[in-house]
């Protein structure tokens, strides 16, 4: 349970590639610091399904299917982007989007802050598509353009169990896997 009473903010936003080569257990590339988090929106996917018997509801079955979020930040570097899109940066430097391009399955990793304790998170299988960003022109005051990247949320199978996130809170047990939360990402029940 949380020490906290609310939480605000978010910030220490990485995102860790997984690794397609590793076929018995899911894997994950180092984590890679995305700067100028905005905002984070998952919302839930699944919905309920109430089964009647004796003139009423008789059980009830609520599926998790994931979420589907929006991730908004200041700018996302084109190298995550080519990569996590399945594009290309050309001998130029140039960020060519093609229409062929296969994304990459990536976890979500950031950090809410609490008013007693920090909230670390990670989503472990996210997929991204194309980011939506505005350009505007300059006028009295310098307002900054943003991206917006939609993610969909899946449960992957580690452990033998079907998980979709998990939160960590720094205790009097944890601190070596808190500490060390962004270096990798961290399986429910793992060590350091």
């Amino acid at each position: 349970m949380s020490a906290n009473k609310v939480t605000f903010g978010l910030e220490k936003v990485h995102i860790a590639f997984l690794d397609e080569d590793n076929a018995t257990q899911p894997a994950w590339e180092t984590p890679i610091h995305i700067p100028g988090a905005v905002s984070f929106t998952p919302e839930p996917e699944g919905e309920e399904t109430t089964f009647y018997a004796d003139n009423g509801p008789y059980f009830t079955y609520t599926s998790n299917n994931g979420y589907s979020a929006e991730l908004e930040v200041a700018n996302i570097p084109d190298s995550v982007l080519a990569e996590l899109l399945g594009w290309e940066i050309d001998s130029n430097g140039m960020l060519v989007e093609t229409t062929d391009g296969t994304p990459r399955e990536f976890a979500l990793l950031g950090q809410v802050l609490g008013d007693k304790k920090n909230r670390r998170f990670v989503y472990y299988r996210c997929k991204a598509s194309r980011p939506s960003k505005e350009h505007k022109t300059r006028a009295e005051s310098i307002e900054p353009n943003t991206e917006k990247l939609s993610i969909r949320i899946l449960p992957i199978e580690i452990n033998g169990k079907n998980v979709v996130r998990g939160v960590l809170e720094l205790n009097d047990t944890n601190a070596t896997v808190y500490n060390s939360f962004f270096s990798a990402v961290k399986v429910p029940g793992a060590g350091a």
